[in-house]
């Protein structure tokens, strides 16, 4: 039986965009699913004529949301997750939840400091203003070109935007912002499990929402786990790796892995 793969999206991305790595991964043998977080709709159009539908949702709740599609799976999956999809990925690994994760890219987890400027003007959409925590807020084209698609033409930056962006809650993002002064974060990741199965950290070189510096601070938070933990960059790359028409580099990179760990 083919082992599963839960694909899993990060903020202003509709589940859809993995579609490219879901018809990769299937002719690799796998079996891959890409479902959206909660309040996310079948489609992009329909995601975002009801933005009310994501607001509110919290790490928690996007983690609870997996774990429960998790259950339904005949075993344990490989988690792929791209920004805070990323950081949703580790903490279903922590759990022991996942066979082995691949995080893209990932939002930053209790631990990490501090946040790069580029990364907070990439957040300033949300961040900017306290009620967007119980709100979903969309991205303006500007506004991607800077967050997410600053390595690739301005075209295919709106191309990208065109086709897949949708509005975000801003919950998540007050919840990580605020992980270093709450004990018991949602950010907060299980990364001393030494039995959980293997991880690898994935980064853009040229990504301003989760720049390379970030995830080389999240490898050292797994430096007291005798686990898997391993790093690859992407020099010339930005936070729109997974989506751009170099998304296959990287989902090769991520296949590779996966056979180096006989998955």
């Amino acid at each position: 039986m083919s082992v599963p793969v839960v694909l899993i999206h990060g903020l202003w991305l509709h589940a859809s965009s993995w579609q490219p790595w879901v018809e990769l991964f299937r002719e690799r043998g796998y079996r891959p699913v890409a479902p959206g977080w909660p309040g996310d709709a079948p489609t992009v159009e329909q995601t975002r004529a009801n933005p009310d539908a994501l607001a509110g949702h919290g790490i928690d709740d996007v983690v609870a949301h997996y774990a429960a599609i998790i259950e339904d799976l005949p075993e344990r999956p490989i988690l792929i997750g791209h920004s805070f999809g990323g950081m949703i990925a580790q903490k279903l690994l922590g759990l022991d939840l996942g066979a082995a994760a691949v995080a893209v890219d990932a939002a930053q987890i209790k631990g990490v400091l501090p946040v790069p400027l580029s990364a907070l003007r990439s957040g300033s959409a949300v961040l900017s203003n306290p009620a967007n925590r119980h709100r979903a807020v969309s991205l303006t084209p500007e506004q991607f070109r800077y967050a997410f698609g600053n390595a690739v033409t301005e075209r295919e930056s709106r191309e990208l935007y065109d086709r897949w962006s949708i509005p975000a809650p801003g919950k998540p993002l007050f919840e990580a912002a605020s992980a270093t002064f709450n004990p018991h974060s949602p950010a907060k990741v299980a990364t001393g499990n030494a039995s959980r199965g293997p991880l690898l950290l994935i980064a853009g070189g040229r990504d301003h929402t989760v720049p390379e510096t970030v995830v080389r601070a999240t490898l050292k938070q797994y430096r007291h786990s005798q686990a898997v933990t391993d790093f690859v960059e992407f020099p010339d790359r930005a936070h729109s790796l997974t989506i751009d028409s170099g998304w296959r580099e990287v989902a090769e990179t991520c296949l590779t892995w996966l056979k180096e760990q006989n998955l």
